[in-house]
């Protein structure tokens, strides 16, 4: 049996660190705190993200600076993203998996009325069994999202299911519904952080493909 993957969209297939760090730090100045760097970002994040503020700013943004800061981030971020592109590879490894007969699906944290038209723009929705994003304004991880999401595609046993996404999240998910997991460093963590996970770290999304199929298919 060939491994299911279940595919991270931001920092995964959508190439948009840039963006997302420069947004928050457009957010940050909102309340006037100084910017920060790709390399202190990827030190930095984790979810849920006003947890990620704190670790930031000695302190958890009160209720006002957060709604602050998340509408700047969420404005700044769409306007940049609109210029991001797909991962070096992505669209050659999902077209050559899809031909193949091999499934695939999407699940992501983004607003999911936002994902799918931005997936759709790059021509890949047609090798996704299905797409889902966040449907609430909820900031807690991915876990019950994935569950909802294996569970919509009538997967009751996750050991051929592997997550690949660029955060500590994304193995976190899928420790939570029983896949395995394959952590990128193109996205929100460094290298380091992300093998505290104790799952494979890969630098390109062709090495996780490989390394999916290594491991559950």
């Amino acid at each position: 049996m060939n491994a299911h993957l279940v595919w991270d969209w931001n920092g995964t297939l959508f190439h948009d660190i840039d963006a997302v760090v420069e947004a928050t730090n457009a957010s940050f100045g909102e309340i006037g705190l100084p910017p920060i760097t790709l390399q202190r970002y990827r030190e930095m994040y984790c979810v849920p993200v006003p947890r990620f503020y704190e670790r930031l700013i000695g302190r958890l943004p009160t209720d006002d600076e957060w709604a602050v800061m998340d509408a700047s981030f969420h404005r700044h971020y769409w306007a940049l993203a609109e210029s991001c592109g797909l991962a070096e590879g992505a669209a050659d490894l999902l077209a050559a998996r899809s031909a193949a007969g091999f499934t695939q699906s999407l699940c992501s944290l983004a607003p999911h009325d936002r994902l799918v038209p931005v997936v759709a723009s790059h021509g890949i929705s047609g090798h996704f069994r299905r797409v889902d994003g966040r449907t609430d304004s909820s900031t807690d991880g991915k876990a019950v999202q994935m569950a909802r999401h294996l569970d919509a595609l009538g997967i009751t046993d996750a050991r051929s299911v592997v997550v690949i996404g660029d955060a500590l999240d994304d193995a976190v998910a899928a420790a939570h519904v029983g896949a395995h997991a394959i952590l990128y460093t193109g996205g929100s963590h460094s290298r380091a952080g992300l093998e505290t996970a104790g799952v494979p770290v890969v630098d390109s999304l062709a090495e996780a493909v490989d390394q999916a199929e290594r491991i559950a298919g």
